[in-house]
């Protein structure tokens, strides 16, 4: 399966994106300086099972990408999540959907993680071991590399 990301305006007859919430969760040293961050895999029986990503999912009708990431990550992850800070936005062409991933960085959580879906997860630094890697992950690792001065491979193929 490929993807591609979307840059520029829609063109006649693009497919409406889906509104998706992503929560990246990211540790911070003693210093206060961002470290680890979470990846999950995808559960068996849905699309690109056993990849690697940021947990999140599809905003309900009214929802704020906030409300959704606090709904989903109980859901999925069993955690409660503090504040949400808007962080990236990327449209990705999969080829079972168009989706605009809104990233939010999340740093308070209260909770045991359970994987509730029977996914793995792992806290991960550049390069990411964990793979595959889903497509719409790697940018977010690009985004990390620049924030970080990290030089080299961000995760391997």
């Amino acid at each position: 399966m490929s993807a591609s990301i979307v840059t520029g305006p829609a063109q006649p007859g693009d497919r409406v994106p889906v509104e998706v919430a992503v929560g990246v969760l990211v540790r911070r040293e003693a210093s206060g300086q961002e470290a680890a961050f979470l990846l999950t895999s995808r559960p068996q029986g849905k699309v690109y099972a056993g990849y690697w990503e940021f947990p999140g999912g599809k905003l309900e009708a009214g929802e704020t990408v906030h409300q959704a990431l606090r709904r989903e990550l109980q859901e999925e992850l069993g955690i409660t999540i503090g504040e949400s800070h808007p962080w990236q936005q990327l449209v990705m062409d999969y080829p079972h959907a168009r989706v605009r991933l809104h990233f939010h960085k999340v740093f308070d959580w209260t909770g045991e993680f359970e994987m509730r879906e029977r996914q793995s997860m792992a806290w991960e630094t550049l390069p990411v071991a964990s793979q595959p890697v889903l497509p719409g992950t790697i940018p977010v690792l690009q985004w990390f590399a620049a924030e970080r001065g990290f030089v080299g491979p961000t995760h391997r193929d």
